[in-house]
């Protein structure tokens, strides 16, 4: 294979989080519309690597993807050795929405997976005009934890491998073993206590089952997906959401778990380029030319 570089562009967003100074990675690719990622608990932006690459996407879609505090290659802030980290859903908020006031996003649309899949909830409830649509992957308004969060950050244990193996089980059979390993890779990357931090927010702060009432798909359309073999958001949790909220769209997706955009991103794309392109509208012809040609 020659060598060759991804279309990809990385770089530091300074700006201040919860009124901290913080130094923010950011990757991009591609133009038009913008479409802003939110990685899983305890990973990084890493998990929409192929969602970047894909060119029916980036010819009408500015991508972009970046590592929340504390994950990837977004450190702590500074004084992080004195305190322990909590993703609150306040702060959650309040980073999505600072960080497109800073890179200037016009409306952009939303894709989280997880508790990013959870968080648009609460963007779809407080700021809907805001936003151009918003797509929650495995995302519910609550689910009761299954795991034990004791074992996650604890002197004795390699945190990164239980934190792999806890969510192993949670990736489909049958797909790509290559992107099954690396899902899996970026979790033994996380940094101490991180996963857990961000499992408060999903197993405490984020219980949003009152919160959903007030959300009016008539101002921002929602959509909510689930892959068939998340045991963790199950079908049946996201479809009661959905289910409780007018106007939403949902959609259960075949041969996928927990993490579809990177556990096998060929089958995601299956579900999540009809919603892209209804919320963009009809595509040119060139643009359709292409479609069928990635499709052949």
């Amino acid at each position: 294979m020659s060598a060759r570089f991804d279309p990809i562009i990385g770089r530091y967003l300074r700006l201040d989080l919860g009124g901290r100074p913080h130094r923010l990675y950011v990757e991009e690719a591609g133009e038009g519309i913008p479409l802003l990622c939110l990685h899983t608990a305890g990973a990084d932006g890493r998990q929409y690597r192929d969602l970047m690459l894909d060119e029916r996407v980036t010819s009408r879609f500015r991508v972009i993807a970046f590592d929340m505090p504390w994950h990837g290659k977004s450190s702590p802030p500074e004084g992080w050795q004195d305190e322990e980290y909590r993703l609150s859903t306040d702060a959650y908020v309040g980073m999505i929405l600072e960080i497109s006031q800073a890179l200037e996003l016009d409306r952009p649309v939303v894709l989280g997976c997880s508790i990013g899949g959870r968080i648009v909830l609460q963007l779809a409830a407080d700021h809907p005009e805001k936003f151009r649509g918003l797509i929650g992957a495995q995302g519910a308004a609550w689910q009761e934890p299954w795991y034990d969060t004791g074992w996650l950050h604890r002197p004795d244990v390699h945190g990164g491998e239980v934190c792999a193996a806890l969510i192993s089980g949670l990736i489909a059979p049958g797909g790509p073993e290559a992107d099954r390993h690396e899902t899996l890779w970026h979790y033994m990357q996380g940094g101490p206590g991180v996963f857990k931090g961000d499992l408060w927010f999903y197993r405490v702060d984020g219980d949003l089952r009152d919160t959903i009432a007030r959300i009016d798909t008539g101002r921002c359309p929602l959509w909510l997906m689930a892959g068939e073999y998340d045991f963790s958001c199950r079908p049946e949790d996201m479809q009661a959401t959905a289910d409780a909220i007018p106007g939403c769209h949902s959609i259960v997706m075949e041969r996928l778990g927990h993490f579809p955009m990177s556990e096998n991103y060929g089958q995601f794309a299956r579900s999540l380029i009809p919603v892209l392109e209804e919320i963009a509208g009809p595509a040119p012809a060139a643009h359709r030319a292409a479609a069928e040609h990635h499709q052949s």
